[in-house]
């Protein structure tokens, strides 16, 4: 079998079966798994798959910049974030990740909602300024551009000093195995910090990011409430998550 050939191989096991091990695919082919190995590397550098021990799984396609997400996915935003707002309370205190589904959340809050919205992105603190009855509180810090929130030591502190009634968190990958992920440290620390400071966590997840993986980890999935997706009951991405994730919300 030629290289190209074996790569498109692995490629399609990856997006049937939602993950590669390294080992198995050597066995079945009657090569060297350093050869898979290889192959595994290369395709990671071209953006094809994340490399984990032993295999790899899919990237996520959510590793673009803010502007470029908002217009991935806009139905399925708004299905989740119908779902989700059905979570918040009158008189509730909800930290919102920021992110483009989060702001979803927003526009579909209910117009006579009272409720305090803690938030470390300033796009989401804007687009809260026109409700009539939400109390807006804005961590502030040094702004990570790339997804319009603020990160680093300043950030943390100021999220240190708040609580919560539960955290709507977004991230670019959740994957039954390895997690819940993000494409950058600093803001998976910020994330964290929030988890740390509410009493529950609901992860908000597009069918695209379900099975995905990012580089760096934010949360295993026994440090959250439940996983609320719409992504379909069938994928075999989602059958595994629903194995090892507390709880998924399904959004219609």
């Amino acid at each position: 079998m030629l290289v190209a050939e074996r790569r498109e191989l692995l490629l399609t096991r990856l997006s049937s079966e939602g993950k590669i091990i390294a080992a198995d695919v050597a066995r079945e082919l009657g090569i060297s798994e350093d050869s898979i190995r290889r192959d595994l590397r290369d395709l990671a550098a071209a953006g094809h798959c994340q490399r984990v021990y032993g295999g790899a799984v899919p990237v996520s396609r959510a590793l673009v910049d803010y502007r470029s997400r908002a217009s991935v996915e806009p139905e399925s935003k708004r299905r989740i974030a119908a779902r989700a707002v059905q979570l918040i309370k009158p008189g509730d205190r909800v930290i919102l990740d920021g992110g483009t589904t989060t702001l979803a959340v927003v526009h579909a809050l209910p117009a006579d909602l009272e409720a305090t919205i803690i938030t470390h992105s300033p796009t989401i603190a804007a687009a809260l300024i026109e409700h009539p009855s939400v109390e807006i509180l804005l961590l502030g810090g040094r702004i990570y551009k790339h997804s319009a929130v603020a990160c680093g030591a300043a950030a943390a502190e100021a999220a240190r000093a708040i609580t919560g009634d539960l955290f709507l968190l977004g991230v670019t990958g959740v994957h039954a195995e390895q997690g819940l992920t993000t494409g950058d440290a600093e803001e998976a620390a910020m994330k964290r910090t929030l988890a740390a400071q509410a009493a529950d966590t609901y992860v908000l997840a597009s069918a695209e990011k379900i099975g995905a993986v990012s580089p760096y980890l934010v949360l295993t999935l026994d440090a959250i409430t439940a996983i609320i997706t719409d992504a379909s009951p069938g994928s075999t991405a989602l059958q595994a998550l629903q194995r090892t994730a507390p709880a998924v919300m399904l959004a219609a």
